[in-house]
């Protein structure tokens, strides 16, 4: 049961907090404040998007290639069938060949040589190694094969045609002419995706992807032929 005590203490507080509430709002009136005077906020610009496009005429471009690769959507346009691009020929690992591996067709490897399988890259632009490319495997199974190519190569010029071009026999394929030189411009055939094999090694580029060559055609030559670190002998020489 309350007693009158405690209606009174009850009353007294809430006519406290009535009051609280209540005062003060003619002793702090709304001030405006002035607007923002401090440097003001910079921006980036937006990003420049690529203007390279697609596809040039039937064949993809390097910068298009690889970007359907990475589409969800159109990833089945360039992985379920064949496809042809172009592009400039950046980088080659047939100089980088380690000696125990350039040798004729026929003779095994040491045991201890462990080389790449012979590649090289394409881009949209000459030189930029750095940029997005392309790698480019298929078109010979080791060096040996571009061994024996380059000793039968050597004396033919860019206009001559091989009267017996070197296959792979493994492969399937020829072996280009001219092989493959920094510089040069090339439309390649092949199945493409971000990893091939290449007779039992499996090679794996999860950013440009790889393109398993089975044709190439050379759209401009490069300025200096493809060669290994020490120069293969000269038929007849």
């Amino acid at each position: 049961m309350r007693t009158f005590a405690t209606y009174a203490r009850c009353t007294l507080g809430l006519a406290a907090i009535v009051s609280v509430v209540g005062c003060g709002g003619d002793e702090n009136p709304y001030k405006p404040q002035p607007a923002w005077s401090s440097r003001a906020v910079s921006l980036p610009s937006p990003p420049t998007l690529p203007s390279t496009p697609i596809k040039q005429g039937d064949a993809y471009t390097v910068y298009g290639a690889i970007h359907q690769l990475r589409s969800l959507m159109h990833q089945k346009d360039v992985t379920a069938q064949p496809i042809s691009v172009v592009g400039y020929v950046v980088k080659s690992n047939i100089l980088d060949a380690p000696e125990c591996a350039i040798h004729k067709t026929g003779k095994k490897d040491p045991e201890n040589c462990n080389p790449e399988i012979p590649s090289f890259w394409i881009a949209d632009d000459k030189g930029s190694v750095n940029g997005p490319k392309i790698r480019v495997v298929g078109w010979a199974r080791n060096f040996a094969v571009v061994y024996d190519a380059m000793v039968a190569y050597q004396k033919l010029k860019d206009s001559e045609k091989p009267k017996d071009p070197i296959m792979d026999d493994m492969l399937n394929v020829q072996v280009p002419f001219p092989l493959p030189a920094v510089g040069e411009k090339v439309r390649v055939t092949g199945p493409y995706n971000v990893a091939r094999t290449v007779v039992s090694d499996m090679v794996s580029e999860p950013t440009g992807g790889v393109i398993a060559m089975t044709a190439v055609d050379q759209l401009e030559p490069a300025t200096e032929p493809a060669k290994f670190k020490k120069p293969v002998p000269i038929p007849g020489g």
